[in-house]
């Protein structure tokens, strides 16, 4: 809006309204080309891309002992080799990965347990909201 209030005190733009849109010309600008009718064709002869089967790593050895899929390089380098319990961090081993905590589960003085329940405090107000009506006018 400031704009177009600025070309129209110094340049005088006139108006255009084609089919499609509102357009904007100025004194100054060359014309846009109108692409009435005219459509992009896609390039003719092109099926659909080819299945690109990745290789899979069948050898145990291999598997037990390195992550498979971590070399990046294209020329040489090699997966990062695995490590004994012992060398990694205790706290790695109590990840909680199974299906998130409820509420009840969480202990009340963290962090993640008020997020939970502002989330859910959320969700509710939002579909009470949705199902609301409103009254007449």
């Amino acid at each position: 809006m400031v704009l177009l209030n600025f070309l129209r005190h110094f340049n005088k733009p006139r108006i255009i309204i084609t089919s499609n849109s509102l357009m904007l010309k100025n004194n100054y600008a060359v014309v846009a080309a109108a692409s009435l009718g005219k459509v992009k064709k896609g390039k003719k002869g092109m099926g659909p891309a080819p299945k690109v089967e990745l290789p899979v790593e069948t050898d145990a050895h291999r598997l037990v002992n390195y992550v498979c899929g971590t070399n990046l390089l294209k020329e040489g380098g090699e997966d990062v080799k695995l490590k004994p319990d012992s060398e990694y961090p205790d706290w790695l081993w109590n990840i909680h990965v199974g299906k998130p905590k409820t509420l009840e589960e969480l202990d009340p003085n963290t962090k993640a347990y008020w997020r939970k329940l502002r989330k859910q405090a959320i969700r509710t107000n939002n579909q009470r909201l949705k199902h609301k009506t409103l009254g007449p006018f």
